[in-house]
């Protein structure tokens, strides 16, 4: 793949001159271009990437982790974002999902 871009006929240098105006004003312009995401979106695809990595459904994560199901669906949805504590939980989770289960079968 990287030698097809190699060989696509890009012209990288002018590429690499490129203000980050001209950069924008080139993605603006494109329609096939992906829009940015924000920070929101971002860590909304965190959060699904780290419930789907344990195969639960959202209802299945939620009542496994104790988290209100209607919290994670609008985590999910960059309606709301996790705050501090709530991120540094799913990285818990993201990390070894089975010990956070097993210390809350004690809890």
């Amino acid at each position: 793949m990287l030698d097809k871009i190699k060989r696509s006929g890009v012209d990288w240098q002018r590429i690499r001159r490129m203000t980050e105006a001209e950069i924008e004003q080139a993605i603006a312009s494109d329609p096939d271009a992906a829009s940015p995401m924000t920070d929101a979106k971002i860590t909304a695809a965190r959060v699904q990437w780290v419930r789907r990595r344990t195969g639960l459904s959202q209802s299945q994560f939620a009542a496994a982790f104790r988290i209100p199901l209607r919290t994670l669906q609008e985590w999910e949805q960059a309606r709301r974002e996790p705050d501090a504590t709530a991120l540094a939980y799913l990285t818990v989770i993201e990390r070894d999902p089975p010990a956070v289960q097993r210390a809350l079968e004690t809890a």
